[in-house]
């Protein structure tokens, strides 16, 4: 039998505060993934160090968090889901706190990687603890609560990071968290019930597999580009060492009792098609998140906080949209149709991105991003719903760290799939625009005549340099969201494969 079927459960009333506890309890984590890449350039200047090294703040929190992640379930077993959650949430403050006092780059990184290791059970155990508070029937409205957080807060993260930076300092980036943490701890502290721990043993060997798989494939997304990718050895070994791990690790334990991860949960096929479908919308939403401030600041110069107010329209708009999806919209149509139309909605705002020019305004980019909000909340609440349909409360830990595991991979993915297309198409079309730019070709001719210049004046070269760099930028730009769009759209096939909720029934409980 597999980890979904069994008998109904009773599901309690809804204790509110846990819930408010918990949606705050994921902000803290997703918002810290975003909020941070504002203040980089200041962090820079702060610590005198170079743009490889700025990085690693960014990477050294991914890594810890998506290594530890699928641990969910079975810290969950051995500790109780209370006493862990607890436990992460003053480990995070903790290290959020000792980030804000960082002096060196060396005592950051260390932090951001305890902020990792700590925030990593975060997502998963706030997303389980949610479907344990809501009955079926209601399940799309937790979704929608959770969504805000997991979705909404990592849109408007840059906008809040623009405004602390701007207006306080970078440290406050990460003192924000302090207070958010501390009134998520106070209202869960009273409410949250303990539960029994269990004597789990460890499957070491398969430990160290995950770790190494999951920890070399995330190195290799974050250090990619910088290195030109399989050109470097240190990249090759790293896609290597993911690709040994991580085919051991699965054959070695498909069918295993008591592996680190229960592959089980993998047979059932909306789990598995939503776990798919998670990695190819991470391209589609946080890739084209990724490059918009690079070029909405680099290319059209926008200060840092016009770029960060852009993420406004996008944020609400995904708040309105999930709201209405988890309140409205799942009971009255098939979570099927509703996933399908918003990955349309989330693909057409990126193909939107992608015919803009060097004139767009402010709400020439800022309505594209209200189209794949839209798209975001129609797409997550129903998704998140489907995926968890079969799975019941003994297995939800570790199947919501396995699904927060293939969120975080599939943003990495997406951004590293982003950056390297955007330098990579510059290069192209460099080359082809330059070769165009002679002292013959009447277009170039009639653009230099009415301002008095001509090709081969130094003044005429230096500007046709420019307009050639700003113009392969932009056709780099251009592809890039077209590519986050097209990547929604594959998705679509998917749909067909997630298995249609039965309504009314009762909520399905783990075998033991």
């Amino acid at each position: 039998m597999t980890p979904a079927l069994a008998g109904p459960a009773s599901v309690p009333a809804v204790k509110w505060s846990i819930v408010l506890a918990v949606v705050l309890t994921a902000v803290l984590e997703v918002l810290d993934s975003t909020i941070v890449n504002v203040a980089l350039p200041h962090m820079k200047a702060a610590f005198g160090i170079t743009s490889d090294q700025t990085i690693w703040i960014l990477t050294s929190y991914i890594v810890a968090s998506v290594v530890v992640m699928p641990l969910t379930g079975f810290f969950a077993k051995r500790f109780g889901r209370r006493r862990l959650i607890i436990t992460a949430i003053i480990g995070f403050a903790g290290f959020s706190m000792l980030c804000g006092l960082a002096g060196s780059i060396g005592v950051m990184v260390a932090c951001r990687l305890g902020q990792g290791l700590f925030g990593a059970f975060l997502i998963p155990l706030s997303q389980s603890i949610l479907f344990d508070s809501f009955p079926r029937d209601k399940r799309g409205q937790a979704m929608a609560l959770f969504g805000l957080g997991v979705v909404v807060a990592p849109i408007l993260g840059p906008t809040l990071g623009a405004l602390l930076t701007e207006y306080f300092s970078w440290r406050a980036v990460f003192y924000v968290n302090l207070p958010v943490a501390a009134f998520a701890l106070f209202m869960m502290a009273g409410e949250l019930q303990a539960e029994p721990v269990k004597a789990v043993r460890i499957d070491w060997t398969g430990l160290i597999l995950m770790v190494a798989a999951i920890g070399a494939l995330q190195l290799t997304l974050d250090q990619g580009e910088m290195r030109s990718w399989f050109s470097s050895p240190l990249i090759q070994g790293l896609a290597l060492l993911a690709l040994v791990s991580s085919m051991v690790f699965v054959l070695r334990g498909v069918g295993r009792p008591g592996n680190i991860i229960d592959f089980a949960l993998l047979r059932d096929r909306s789990f598995a098609a939503a776990n798919f479908t998670m990695l190819g919308f991470g391209l589609a939403m946080f890739g084209s998140i990724a490059i918009l401030p690079l070029f909405v600041q680099g290319l059209l110069g926008y200060p840092v906080l016009a770029a960060g107010y852009l993420f406004m329209p996008r944020g609400l708009a995904a708040g309105v949209s999930m709201v209405l999806t988890g309140a409205v919209l799942m009971n009255r149509f098939d979570p099927r149709l509703l996933v399908a139309l918003g990955l349309v909605l989330t693909g057409l705002g990126n193909l939107s991105l992608g015919w803009l020019n060097l004139d767009a305004g402010f709400w020439d980019l800022a309505w594209p991003g209200v189209v794949s909000g839209i798209g975001m909340g129609l797409f997550f609440v129903p998704m998140s719903t489907l995926a968890f349909q079969n799975i019941g409360p003994a297995h939800q830990d570790e199947a919501s760290g396995i699904y927060g595991v293939m969120r975080s991979l599939g943003s990495s993915v997406g951004i590293a799939i982003v950056g390297w297309q955007v330098a990579s198409r510059s290069q192209f079309h460099w080359a082809v625009l330059s070769a165009r730019i002679t002292p013959f070709n009447p277009d170039v001719l009639a653009y230099l005549r009415p301002l008095g210049l001509t090709p081969g004046s130094p003044q005429g070269a230096q500007m046709m340099a420019g307009q050639v760099a700003a113009q392969s930028s932009l056709l780099a730009f251009q592809d890039a969201f077209w590519l986050t769009g097209w990547a929604a759209f594959l998705m679509l096939p998917v749909v067909l494969i997630l298995q249609r909720p039965a309504k009314g029934a009762a909520a399905p409980v783990g075998a033991h």
